[in-house]
Formats: structure tokens, sequence, C-alpha cells
């Protein structure tokens, strides 16, 4: 830049950043005009810029007077302002963002969580549904004609048996036969209400050996293990059942029977109570984390109240104290029969035997307290007030 361009204010008509001749004559701090002074030179220059006198908005310049601020942690709030100054008046700017995630004070105290609620893990509307749905078949089968309630035992038994060997094969490949293992099941429940015990003993050996010998038209290899869980399927879900066609068989059999349901549902009801609400010591937590020792008191209590109950004023010759005891007996055993289909489960790597029954699993999954618990049951009515 040339040095010609410096010292002249800007003429009156000329724009603001230029600096052109000046006809008013010298001004102080001015060099003369004379033959020195090349007015085109001049203009084809580029002139450098006046400095305005007011700081452009959002820095922190000094203001129109031309004094320095000092500085320094006393005139920081001007600064943080961060708009332009005139006449010594802060603009009014708008308050800075808060930070997104301020981190809190040392010593501030931290917010507490707000607790959560325990969740039951099902849906209690669907489950409730079903069961009622299911209660209502039941005890109308079971007041209206009894061959009605032994069909609907052999379908649970049937359904039941193709979710375990579905499980099975599925998880292990295991591939217990399903077919002799169906027909063997029908047969031992209604063999054992036509029958007895006797009928049921032999539809069962019947089963066993109906196993064996389909599982020959297979290749040998798998025999073993495909043939033992047969067996086991056989054992664990229709000989089970059939000690419910036994106990039909009396007299009062169709009170017998729904007490037997009764105090299970009950069982199951206080211990699921109990133990969501006052859970806290696990009960098996290798096998069923869910339970608790409160629950199972839960399931005492609830089973033994029932019992005393459905024995006095259900059965005839039945007492209340044979009713506590075998409500005593039904939450034990219930218990027992939930936390081995847990353990069968677990091993399978599954939640549940099967989707059949919203808000439950499977039929197996409901089966589980009941099967063990019938033959039970069975054999406390038989002592107490007689097989008849």
């Amino acid at each position: 830049m040339n040095d010609s361009s410096w010292g002249a204010p800007p003429h009156a008509g000329s724009q603001a950043g230029y600096w052109g001749p000046n006809d008013r004559g010298p001004v102080q701090g001015a060099a003369p005009a004379g033959p020195g002074y090349d007015a085109p030179k001049a203009q084809q220059t580029r002139p450098m810029p006046i400095v305005p006198d007011v700081p452009a908005p959002g820095g922190h310049q000094d203001d129109d007077r031309g004094a320095a601020r000092p500085g320094g942690p006393a005139f920081r709030d001007e600064s943080r302002r961060g708009g332009p100054y005139r006449d010594d008046t802060p603009s009014v700017q708008p308050p800075a963002a808060a930070p997104q995630n301020p981190e809190p004070m040392p010593d501030a105290p931290q917010p507490v969580p707000a607790p959560q609620k325990k969740s039951a893990g099902r849906d209690l509307g669907a489950a409730i549904g079903v069961g009622v749905g299911l209660g209502a078949v039941i005890v109308a089968s079971l007041f209206v004609v009894k061959a009605v309630f032994i069909g609907v035992i052999a379908i649970a038994v049937v359904v039941g048996l193709w979710e375990l060997t579905s499980r099975l094969q599925e998880r292990k490949g295991i591939k217990a036969p399903l077919v002799p293992l169906a027909l063997g099941g029908a047969a031992m429940v209604v063999s054992g209400y036509v029958r007895g015990a006797e009928g049921a003993w032999v539809a069962m050996a019947l089963t066993a050996l109906a196993v064996l010998v389909w599982r020959m038209t297979e290749p040998p290899e798998g025999y073993l293990k495909d043939v033992t869980a047969g067996l086991f399927a056989a054992f664990y879900v229709p000989f089970l059942a059939t000690f419910v066609s036994l106990m039909l068989t009396a007299e009062d059999g169709a009170q017998r029977v729904l007490m037997f349901l009764m105090l299970t549902v009950v069982s199951d009801t206080g211990a699921y109570a109990v133990g969501w609400r006052f859970g806290k010591h696990k009960l098996a937590p290798r096998i069923s984390p869910g339970k608790t020792r409160e629950g199972l008191l839960g399931a005492v209590a609830f089973a033994m109240v029932a019992g005393a109950l459905c024995m006095q004023f259900m059965i005839d010759g039945g007492t209340w104290w044979q009713g506590l005891l075998l409500g005593l007996a039904v939450a034990v055993s219930a218990t027992l029969g939930d936390l081995g289909e847990s353990m069968i489960k677990r091993d399978l790597g599954i939640k549940d035997m099967g989707t059949l029954l919203p808000g439950h699993g499977g039929i197996m999954d409901r089966l589980d307290s009941l099967l063990p618990t019938a033959p039970v049951v069975w054999l406390l009515l038989v002592i107490f007030v007689g097989p008849t």
C-alpha cells in the first residue's frame, strides 16, 4: 500500500473508506497539496479502510468514547454478555442455553431413582382369562358327565406328550416315539377309570413295550437315549395323570377331583402372591431363580387353610385336621413338581414348553404341579376316607 493513501480524512462526498483529494486546504496531520499530489493515481490506489469508532456487534472492543475498559474479573460480566456497548448500556441478549449433561457438584446430593415396580413376568390378563376358561370347561365336564372329563384328561395328556417330545428333539436331538406314547397315554387314562389301578399298570407296561418296538424301525444310533426318553415321558405325563382317573372312580369322585384341583391352584396362587410381595430369600436359585422361601411358606399357609375347609365341607367323613395335612402335602408336592419341570426346561434351555395357552405357556407348563400332586392326593384320601 502507498504511503500517500494515509493521513487525509475522507471527502464529504466520497464513500466510506475512500481517501481522495481535498480542496479545502491543509488540515492537521495532512500534507499540503502541490505538484507531488497526483489525483488520478490516488483514485487508482485502493484506500485503507477507516476503522469505525463503534465496535462491531459481538466483539470485545472499547466503546465509542475511545476509553479503554480495564480488564480483569471485575469487568468479566460485561465481556460475557457478548453484545455491543453503546453509551455504556449493554444490549439485552438471550440467556445462554444450559448444557445438555451438566456434571453434578461433588457435594451435591445425587437424585434418588424411583423404585421400579415388580413385574409379574407374564400377561396377567390373558393368564386369568385362559385360567377361568379352562376351569369352566373342567367343572362343567366333571359334574355333567364323568366320561367327558376323562376325555379332557386324555386330550391334555396327548398335547403334553407332543410338547415334551418336540422340545426334546429340537433342543437335544432325542427322538422319543410320539405315536406309541400318545396311544398308550390315552389308554392309561381310560384304563385307570374303567379298570382301576390294575388297568393303569397294564396299560403302562404295554406302552413301554410299544416304545421299545417302535424305535426298532429306525437306525440303531441313539436307540438307548430315545427309548429312555420315551419311558420317562410315559411315566411323567400319562401315568401320573391316571391317578386323577382313579380319584374319579369313587362315589364322591367329582368332589375329590375338584378339591385336588382347587388345592393345587390355591398353593400356586399363595406362592405367587406372597413371593411377589415379600420374597427375598431364593429357594432354589440354580433351578428356578424366581421362587423364594417366603413364597413356599405362602403356598403352605394357603393350601393348609383351603385343605381344612375342603375336607370339612366337601368330603364325606373328612375332618379339618386331615385337611391341614393334605394341604401341607399338596404345597410340597406342587412345589417339587414345579421345580422338576423347571429343571427340565433349564436343561433344554427354554422358558416354556409351548405357546398354546396365552399367559401360561404350554399345556405342560400348567400340568407341572398337577401331575406329581395327583398320586399324593389320591393316596391320602384313600388313607383318610377310603378308596370309595
